[in-house]
Order: C-alpha cells, then sequence, then structure tokens
C-alpha cells in the first residue's frame, strides 16, 4: 500500500484558516491514537501518559500539563532536538516511535547540557515541560523535531519564540502545545528540574519551585488541532475530510 503523504504547508494553512473560534482543549488526551497504515502524519502510539507524573502525586487537569521542565535557551535548532543520522526512522512503527524519542535532544552540546533530557539507555524523559528561549526550532524543516519531544514524553514547549515551521509541524502533528511567552525571563529564571504547571485555561506558566508566574499567549486556533492527535485527525473530526471508517 503507498503511504500517503504527510500534509504540506499550503495545505496546513488551508485546515488552520477554517478553524474554529478558541478554545481550550475538551480533555485530557493520555495516550495517542495510532493512524498507520497510511503514514499520513508522524504520530504513533505512546507507551505512557503524555503528562509526566506530578511531582505532588496530583492528577493533571483536562487543560494543564504538571511536572518538572527541561530548560534549553535561544536558537536551538532542529538538529539540536533530533540530529540527522536518526531521521531514518519511522514513527509509524511503536518501536522506531519510541526510538526517536530515545533520542530527543540528543544533539545539544554536554557542556552546555549536562543534564540529559532523556538519560542514555532510558526511552523517555521525565521532563513533562520543555522552556526555551527566542527562536525555539530554527534550522531545517523535520517534522521528526516536535514528533522526537513527543515522543520522549514531553507534553508542550514554553518558548519566547519559535521558527514558524516548527511551530507549524507541532500543530501538523499534534505532539506537543508550541505555547508562546507573553513575558521573557523563563528561560533565564526557570532550571531545570523545576516543577511547573501550564495552565492553557489561563494562559500562563507557573513555577512552584521558585514561586513566579510567567503569562503566555493563548494557544488559539491551534489547540483544538493538537488535542484532536493532529491536523488529519481534526479534519476527519470536524468533517473536511471523510473518517477512515467512511
Amino acid at each position: 500500500m503507498t503511504a500517503a503523504p504527510l500534509l504540506s504547508l499550503t495545505d496546513a494553512a488551508t485546515v488552520a484558516v477554517a478553524l474554529p473560534p478558541s478554545r481550550a482543549p475538551t480533555r485530557a488526551r493520555t495516550q495517542a491514537t495510532p493512524r498507520f497504515p497510511g503514514a499520513v502524519s508522524l504520530r504513533c502510539r505512546r507507551t505512557r501518559p503524555l503528562t509526566a507524573a506530578a511531582a505532588t502525586g496530583g492528577s493533571p487537569s483536562s487543560a494543564a500539563f504538571h511536572g518538572e521542565c527541561y530548560v534549553v535557551g535561544d536558537n536551538i535548532d532542529t538538529d539540536q532536538i533530533i540530529p540527522a543520522e536518526h531521521l531514518t526512522l519511522v514513527p509509524s512503527k511503536p518501536d522506531e516511535y519510541r526510538k526517536l524519542g530515545s533520542f530527543a535532544f540528543v544533539g545539544l552540546p554536554t557542556a552546555a547540557y549536562p543534564i540529559p533530557f532523556v538519560v542514555p539507555g532510558e526511552e523517555s524523559s521525565r521532563y513533562a515541560v520543555i522552556i526555551g528561549g527566542a527562536n525555539f526550532g530554527c534550522g531545517s524543516s523535520r517534522e521528526h523535531a516536535p514528533v522526537a519531544l513527543g515522543a520522549a514524553g514531553a507534553r508542550a514547549v514554553v518558548a519566547e519564540g519559535y521558527a514558524r515551521i516548527f511551530f507549524r509541524n507541532s500543530v501538523a502533528t499534534g505532539e506537543v502545545y508550541p505555547l508562546e511567552l507573553a513575558d521573557s525571563g523563563a528561560s533565564k529564571e526557570c532550571k531545570t528540574g523545576d516543577v511547573v504547571t501550564v495552565d492553557l485555561d489561563s494562559s500562563v506558566l507557573i513555577n512552584h519551585t521558585s514561586g513566579k508566574q510567567y503569562k503566555l499567549k493563548p494557544i488559539g486556533d491551534a489547540g483544538p488541532v493538537i488535542e484532536a492527535g493532529g491536523i488529519f485527525a481534526y479534519a476527519r473530526k470536524t468533517g473536511m475530510i471523510a473518517s477512515k471508517s467512511a
């Protein structure tokens, strides 16, 4: 069977124009639904809940993600997120999807980031939220970048700014919420391992370790697309394209 092509940026933009008014996700997604065979996107089944376990033992709400954060700086490019030699991994295959997660952020220089995002030998990360600086996801276009972060267990990226292609790939694949800070300072003030909550309803990042809060720009119309599991799942859900069962 010939695999369906990935959604182009033009197609994604067309669907985005037709999105409904902004709203928060209606429920927490604890496990992704596989959408293969027929590689219409880069998502696949996860082996554990997307939201990392809360340090306090509490359960995340339907529109909030709680756990430890991993902090990176400005201009984190896609080769640092997932180096090119790992792009031969096929996310539609569960074992390769998990392996993609094990390589997330392996391209970061160890001198600057001595704490690995994923411990060597593991397939998932302890960090539910990634906090970054400006121009996160710059560099070459690769859908594997948000997929690797999602496969590792990250639920949201909170950054001061994004390369547009990474933002759109995050929405199209439905892997992570690419949230933008309305205020600067989080990537400098937060530390890897801080316990944080991302509240989508209130558009706020709360650092429970430091006691500080940071305002986020609303995710807007991209939210329902990510919650649905990506652009194709959203299009099927809303009747833009025929469902698989049709």
